[in-house]
């Protein structure tokens, strides 16, 4: 029993990329040329539901309780499925998605 015992190397797991889900705000949402209320199609068409639509967080509101400034917001980026659904859907090509 004296064979030379083989060592297998342990290689590390790949690290999958990270989604990174963009929405350009100057054209879609706050000052952009599209107000998120009146289309939605990102919203509609993603099915693990990786975005949500809410007011803006600015203190220039007139009224609180009646926000006019909307903007969509990827804020699961982590259950993208990566299915380019959204980007091709919105109008405006305002959706980018990097990985």
């Amino acid at each position: 029993m004296g064979g030379k015992m083989q060592t297998k190397k342990l290689e590390k797991p790949k690290k999958e990329s990270r989604t990174k889900i963009l929405i350009d705000y100057s054209i879609c949402g706050e000052d952009g040329k599209i107000d998120p209320r009146d289309c939605c199609k990102c919203l509609r068409v993603c099915d693990p539901a990786v975005f949500i639509m809410h007011s803006s967080l600015d203190l220039d509101f007139k009224d609180p309780y009646d926000p006019q400034r909307w903007r969509i917001t990827p804020q699961w980026g982590s259950l993208c499925t990566r299915c380019l659904k959204c980007v091709e859907i919105c109008p405006e090509n305002a959706i980018s998605i990097k990985w």
